[in-house]
Order: C-alpha cells, then sequence, then structure tokens
C-alpha cells in the first residue's frame, strides 16, 4: 500500500441547482435552486465580488457563535418548507435547518463524483456501508451508479428525510438498507458477525450522541472506529473514503491513520487532501463583470483509499 507524498484538492463546482456565487467579509452567497442563501463562512477574509447582489438574498443565517452551528435564519420571502434539488441521477430535498445547512454539503459532490465512478466500473454489485449518511445523498448516487448500500445514521429523523428523498428520487425500491443506530455499536457488531464491505463512506461529525445516548468525539473515537471499519473491507473491496470538519484534523493525519488501519494485504494507494467549494466562473445576471478570478473556500479534509489506481 502506498501514501500519496503530497496532498490534492478537490474542488466541487457549480452545478444545475447548486453554486457559490460570491464570497467575503466573512460569508458566502450561494444558490440552491431558485434561493440566493448567505451563510456565515469565517475564513472569507476578502471583499465581496458582487456587493450588490447581496442585498438580494432571500434567506440569511445569523449566527449565534462563530464557532458553533446555532443560529437563525431571516427571510426576505415566505420560503418553501423544502424544495426539489438534484444531482446527476438523484433528487433531494433542500430545507433550511436550524443549524445552517440546507439538509446536505454541497463539497462533498467532488466525492460524490468520485465514487460513482469507482462503481461504475465494476463489473459486479459492489456492497457500499454509509456511516453517519445523513439524508442519504451520497448513498442514493451510490445506488443510482449501481451498488447495493447500507445507510446507517443515529438520527430517526435524518434517515427519514433519507428515504424521503429516495422517493422523491425514484429509487424507493432501490437496494438500500435504512438503519437507524449509532455508528459505532452498529459496525462492532458487523466485525462480531464477519460481514463484509466492497466500499465504505465514513463522515462522522466533531461531535454527536447516539439514539441511546452514545457519546461520539471525533479525536477520543475515531482511530477506534477506523480500525474497527477496516475490518470490514472485503477482499475485492475497491475504495474507503474518510472525511472530517473538524478545524484541527489535517489530511496527513486522516492518511497515515488510514493507512495503519486498512490491510496491506489489499494493497492500493491512499490520497489525502481538501474538499473545497470553488465561486461560479460565469458572472450572475444583473452584475457586473469584474476581473477577479474565482475563489475557493476550504470545508473539510479527507483521505481516501482505492484499491487500484487508474
Amino acid at each position: 500500500m502506498s501514501v500519496s507524498d503530497h496532498p490534492i484538492t478537490l474542488r466541487t463546482l457549480p452545478w444545475r441547482d447548486y453554486a457559490l456565487i460570491d464570497s467575503g467579509n466573512g460569508r458566502k452567497l450561494e444558490r440552491y435552486g431558485d434561493y440566493l442563501v448567505v451563510r456565515p463562512e469565517p475564513q472569507c477574509w476578502w471583499q465581496p465580488k458582487y456587493p450588490a447582489l447581496w442585498d438580494k438574498a432571500d434567506a440569511i443565517f445569523d449566527a449565534e457563535n462563530e464557532d458553533e452551528d446555532g443560529g437563525r435564519w431571516a427571510f426576505s420571502r415566505r420560503p418553501e418548507e423544502q424544495w426539489v434539488l438534484g444531482y446527476d441521477r438523484v433528487k433531494f430535498y433542500g430545507r433550511f435547518t436550524s443549524f445552517r445547512h440546507l439538509a446536505f454539503f454541497p463539497e462533498q459532490a467532488a466525492n460524490w463524483g468520485w465514487q460513482k465512478s469507482i462503481i461504475e466500473k465494476r463489473d459486479d454489485q459492489p456492497h457500499v456501508l454509509n456511516l453517519f449518511g445523513y439524508t442519504g445523498v451520497a448513498s442514493l448516487v451510490c445506488a443510482s451508479a449501481g451498488a447495493r448500500v447500507t445507510h446507517v445514521d443515529a438520527s430517526k429523523k435524518s434517515v427519514a428525510w433519507a428515504r424521503e428523498n429516495a422517493v422523491l428520487s425514484g429509487m424507493e425500491d432501490a437496494p438500500i438498507r435504512w438503519i437507524v443506530e449509532d455508528a459505532r455499536k452498529y459496525v462492532q457488531r458487523e466485525v462480531k458477525r464477519g460481514n463484509k464491505y466492497d466500499g465504505i463512506i465514513l463522515d462522522p461529525p466533531k461531535y454527536g450522541r447516539g439514539p441511546t445516548g452514545e457519546v461520539w468525539r471525533l479525536f477520543e473515537d475515531l482511530p477506534e472506529l477506523l480500525s474497527l471499519c477496516a475490518q470490514l473491507l472485503s477482499d475485492k473491496a475497491a475504495f474507503f473514503l474518510l472525511n472530517a470538519y473538524a478545524a484541527r484534523v489535517s489530511g496527513p493525519a486522516l492518511a497515515h491513520l488510514m493507512a495503519e488501519s486498512v490491510p496491506a494485504k489489499l494493497g492500493g494507494h491512499i490520497d489525502y487532501g481538501e474538499l473545497t467549494l470553488m465561486e461560479d466562473a460565469k458572472t450572475p445576471k444583473g452584475a457586473k463583470p469584474t476581473d477577479i478570478a474565482p475563489r475557493e473556500i476550504g470545508l473539510s479534509f479527507f483521505a481516501r483509499w482505492r484499491a487500484h489506481v487508474d
């Protein structure tokens, strides 16, 4: 097994239903379908390119603390409870949640494309485990590419949203198991059962609680969980993706932890780096062109193992 000697940047570019329009002054201006949304982003120290556009925002999130998700939304027009968005062949609902997100993480599109391309090249139906699966977009992308998926999340509400997204995508009969469970407990049982998976997606929060009060702390608990997940990789496993949003995490740290855990007999290669959002290169309608090149915002770090490198 080899580990890359340099980081890479996975850049998520705008697509039909999402775009990072502008950024600056500690905020980002995004388009989610027809909604223009402003959310905090403290690392955007520069000045906005299109200051007049910000006054046209439909929704602005006012954070209580820049280091936490708490706060509230202010709307310039009455919002829908949910609205339809899409990525490739998958559809899902956008929602203004109470923790500043809109029921999915757009920067993960770079990972969705990577998983999809690996699955589509297989001549079988790989079994993918998606831990901390949230509202299911990654699970649906994998299933649409030909995988059967086990989707695990401790939040009953999130799994219900994920199942709604499956129905919306016309994939209610897709080979996906929806499980409300603490990820660590589920993986421990799977190891004891001897079950195996051909792909694993591990996207844990910095802190969380399971359905019966289990406490998750990234820095204390990730090494054990990663080691357990590695034991679930089958002899024909294709990929293992680890993503983390905590500020004190780094790509190399995730990569070396993964290299220690993945069985050497599987060979393959590990690369690592950062997930970023790129501003739309197109001038928005009604805005004056600018010669400022698109900026990018780093949002999370990742490490990913692949059995074979093209």
